[in-house]
């Protein structure tokens, strides 16, 4: 299997580290080889590493990386094997994607065909690299999708927030849309300000009162649906059509 990766010699890690701010990749490959081959490489460029071995374990690290509250699964990348024990690579980047995660997904694959890629890119993948592949590109590859995926990001200036046409100063409890300033009430504040620091993630309703009212909210969770239509009134052209605020079905509510 070690001809899955080609010898060719990695960057040199002082070039990677001035354009970009490394950050944690999950590496999910079941060929101990190659697994442990793509760490040692990204690890030497400076990336931090987590590693799984199949899909079940890959998805119980996404999945806590969405919950929000455990930052040693927070990820920047994952690198993903399509041919996995339990949970298989292409399902598993639906389920990540229909969990509302927008981390850059990278396939690696033996399978090189135009329908494979297609295939790959169609359920969620950013990128898809055909082995035997050199570390060199690999490398590079990580390098050029993180940066696109944090220029994508809500930009964050001054401590302020930006999605479109929405701007959210967190200093001044201020919004506005369409260069229009809008009224919001704190919980609808709250709301919006969570969204727009997490964009196109899934929210359930109870998450949502976890956040934003406390765990020891009493009331019905129907309130986050109204609080939700209050907010779409003010911020959407057409509340009923909105752009911003998504109903997941069976989910919750995305933002983006």
């Amino acid at each position: 299997m070690a001809s899955m990766i080609q010898d060719t010699p990695a960057p040199d890690s002082k070039l990677l580290q001035t354009d970009v701010k490394l950050g944690r990749v999950l590496l999910v490959e079941d060929e101990e080889l190659i697994r442990e081959t793509i760490k040692l490489a990204l690890s030497d460029e400076g990336y931090d590493v987590l590693v799984a071995e199949d899909g079940r374990a890959a998805l119980e690290i996404t999945t806590r990386a969405d919950e929000g509250d455990y930052a040693e699964f927070e990820i920047d990348l994952i690198i993903l094997d399509l041919m996995l024990p339990y949970v298989n690579g292409l399902d598993l980047c639906r389920l990540i994607r229909h969990n509302g995660s927008t981390v850059p997904i990278l396939i690696l694959s033996a399978k090189g065909s135009e329908t494979d890629r297609v295939v790959g890119l169609e359920v969620g993948a950013d990128d898809y690299l055909t082995k035997p592949f050199g570390m060199r590109e690999l490398i590079a590859r990580c390098r050029a999708l993180l940066r696109r995926y944090r220029q994508a990001q809500p930009q964050i200036g001054d401590a302020n927030l930006r999605f479109q046409d929405i701007t959210l100063f967190p200093q001044e409890c201020r919004v506005t849309v369409r260069g229009e300033a809008i009224n919001l009430s704190p919980k609808e504040f709250r709301i919006l300000e969570l969204f727009m620091t997490h964009p196109r993630r899934v929210w359930s309703r109870e998450q949502l009162i976890e956040k934003v009212w406390g765990p020891d909210f009493m009331g019905d969770s129907k309130t986050v649906d109204v609080h939700i239509r209050w907010l779409r009134e003010k911020l959407e052209l057409d509340p009923s059509h909105p752009e911003y605020l998504n109903t997941v079905r069976g989910f919750g509510y995305r933002f983006g």
